[in-house]
């Protein structure tokens, strides 16, 4: 199955949400007020923040004046066009080694499954890596990723339960840098902005990695449920004013009909998605594609 197949099937349910609503309104309504009114209610259903979704809308209903145009698929090739080039505004990111990758999120998005699945897809591009399992918060964590690191066939670094993260890192710093390896992968623990010791314990591993591998090429990932819809802003938002967010590792896309929020929060908050899961084997996980997404969608 080709990348644009398992796009297309992870977005079904957001796609069918849209596309009947957009044959129900081109059926009853003609342009006008009250047509992008309804086109306005079908982005945001979708959860297309409302912010976004007006700014979408206003550029169609311009175009579509100016160019005196009444055609169904004129302007679904216009909506097609603003959702592209609104969730391809953000700078998009490109992983160069030597590369150190810090993955964050909150319990439960699929951060364990995306670490690995990331692992794998890195060493079938001939790049060696190393998972530094740096979450010794939750109990059995490391041995979960020690699994994932088996499946890939990477290293993994790891300590006793109740360890110092930080000590992690640095530990798996001194041996990728041996060992001149080009990506090293840490697993964090699941935390949220109330778990204030977690995330003072976040920005120390950030601190360490800066200060022990200036020379490496430094990544903060954010795993991201799809199902929480906007909810995700919050989560974002938080970890970016921690230490910084890069770009985002979206999982969970065929759980929900509301796929349109990545749309918005990708542009208002301009960090761009890098990887998306399309499945639960260990290689079902892409690149980020704009254009594939958007065409999903429809």
């Amino acid at each position: 199955m080709g990348l644009f197949s398992k796009i297309k099937s992870v977005l079904s349910k957001t796609r069918n949400g849209i596309a009947k609503k957009l044959t129900e309104l081109f059926a009853k309504n003609k342009l006008g007020e009250e047509f992008y009114e309804e086109l306005e209610d079908i982005l945001i259903s979708a959860d297309v923040s409302v912010k976004t979704t007006m700014e979408i809308v206003d550029e169609i209903r311009e175009t579509a004046i100016k160019e005196k145009c009444k055609d169904k698929e004129y302007v679904i090739n216009l909506l097609k066009t603003e959702l592209f080039e609104t969730l391809d505004y953000a700078e998009k990111l490109e992983i160069k080694k030597p590369a150190v990758i810090m993955v964050i999120g909150v319990n439960g998005v699929g951060k364990t499954t995306s670490i690995g699945k990331l692992a794998y897809k890195l060493s079938k591009e001939k790049k060696s890596v190393t998972i530094a399992a740096a979450d010794t918060f939750r109990a059995a964590a490391a041995d979960q990723l020690a699994v994932w690191a088996d499946r890939a066939k990477v290293r993994i670094i790891k300590s006793d339960e109740g360890s110092d993260s930080s000590a992690v890192v640095f530990d798996a710093i001194s041996s990728v840098k041996a060992k001149k390896t080009d990506v090293l992968i840490i697993d964090t623990a699941g935390r949220l902005h109330v778990k204030a010791n977690l995330m003072e314990e976040l920005k120390k591993m950030d601190r360490v990695v800066k200060r022990e591998f200036p020379e490496a090429n430094f990544y903060k990932l954010i795993v991201l449920d799809a199902s929480t819809g906007q909810n995700a802003y919050n989560q974002v938002e938080v970890f970016k004013d921690a230490v910084g967010i890069d770009g985002i590792i979206l999982t969970k896309l065929d759980g929900t009909a509301k796929g349109g929020f990545i749309v918005s929060l990708s542009y208002e908050l301009e960090v761009p998605v890098v990887y998306v899961g399309t499945g639960e084997g260990i290689d079902d996980i892409e690149d980020f594609n704009a254009k594939e997404f958007v065409e999903g969608l429809f």
